[in-house]
């Protein structure tokens, strides 16, 4: 399972959506402030010093500081979403398909744990038009889990009173790490990432 893990976050590229050097750079230095101030603490200008660019030079290519944060959102969700997909379609025994998500997807906030607490964490500071797409986005997470989950109770492999809080349960463990998680306390991403995917495999199976 540690290959499949490996296969699924080795085929991200958070960088996707911004061909250009220049993009990047912006993004880059937008993510860094993000994640050092926070989007309010965050003015165009440390953006802008954070590039290398001229202010006037970033509005070239994003319009505002929030259009750098919906930017992010959309990608580290997109992100998000690709790893459960990933994880849910490799096993057909929806037992093992849940560990790996899991695994899969605490390793991500994990090693991702910049962008994706930015993500979770600024989500009001977006425009009604901007969150509701980043919405759109997070259904699409929690219903690839909650099919699973389901597809385990059908198979008799889960017990699950409530679909929909299994799924939120299982995904707020993941969340969380984002917040929390830094290099060198006693987990590693991999080692967090069998430690959640046990805990949540008894969860899930508890009763059967």
């Amino acid at each position: 399972m540690d290959e499949q893990v490996g296969a699924i976050l080795a085929g991200l590229d958070l960088w996707a959506e911004w061909p250009s050097e220049t993009q990047r750079r912006i993004v880059g230095a937008a993510l860094d402030s993000f994640a050092e101030r926070g989007f309010h603490g965050t003015s165009l200008k440390h953006i802008a010093q954070g590039s290398g660019l001229s202010t006037a030079a970033l509005y070239v290519h994003f319009g505002s500081k929030e259009e750098l944060l919906f930017a992010l959102s959309r990608r580290g969700h997109a992100m998000a979403l690709d790893v459960v997909r990933a994880a849910a379609a490799a096993e057909p025994d929806p037992r093992p398909a849940a560990i790996l998500l899991v695994r899969a997807f605490t390793e991500w906030h994990a090693e991702y744990r910049t962008i994706a607490r930015i993500v979770q964490y600024e989500l009001a500071a977006l425009t009604p038009e901007h969150r509701a797409e980043v919405a759109d986005l997070r259904r699409g997470i929690e219903r690839v889990v909650q099919e699973l989950i389901e597809r385990g109770v059908e198979a008799g492999v889960f017990t699950v009173p409530d679909l929909r809080g299994a799924a939120t349960a299982v995904l707020s463990l993941g969340v969380d790490v984002a917040r929390w998680y830094a290099p060198g306390l006693r987990w590693n991403p991999g080692e967090l990432g069998v430690l959640y995917s046990d805990l949540v495999d008894r969860m899930l199976s508890a009763g059967t």
